[in-house]
């Protein structure tokens, strides 16, 4: 049996073989036009392909209004909510940022999101962290092409 000197060491070794797999996939959640308003207002990005139903349902490619984005993107820590456990002895989570983030394909109004992960990566990092690296893919309902795909970097302390 190995010895770990430590609990990020321990995590880390029981997480390193899983580097490759599906960590899990979130619960479902509806973008409606007053989750998009309100993101409109937190971020003041009104543009009327966001927040104008009725000129985004004549003037806009889409026929409805799209979910910014970064309302996309921001869900993405609710995603991570609803899939991920804290690691044993771990004492916080910290976002360290993205890599590779793209935006696919636009969120109509009323579409349902959700996030996979998969671990791409896990490294210590100094005495008391783990870094991972997630790929994650926020997928639309009924749709092949995903709202967005990135490389998320999450550090654990321990």
């Amino acid at each position: 049996m190995t010895q770990h000197n430590s609990p990020r060491d321990a995590a880390l070794a029981q997480l390193t073989p899983t580097i490759g797999q599906l960590t899990g996939v979130s619960a479902w959640i509806e973008i409606d036009q007053p989750r998009i308003d309100r993101f409109a207002d937190v971020t003041e990005d009104q543009q009327w392909i966001h927040v104008d139903p009725d000129r985004a349902a004549t003037e806009s490619p889409f026929g409805a209004t799209i979910a910014h984005g970064f309302l996309s993107l921001s869900l993405a820590s609710r995603f991570y909510m609803d899939v991920m456990q804290p690691l044993p002895g771990s004492t916080m989570g910290i976002n360290y940022g993205f890599e590779k983030l793209r935006f696919l394909s636009p969120v109509t109004v009323g579409a349902r999101l959700r996030g996979r992960f998969t671990l791409a990566e896990i490294s210590a990092r100094g005495d008391r962290d783990l870094l991972q690296a997630h790929d994650l893919v926020v997928e639309i309902e009924g749709s092949d092409t995903p709202a967005l795909v990135a490389r998320w970097l999450n550090i654990a302390r321990f």
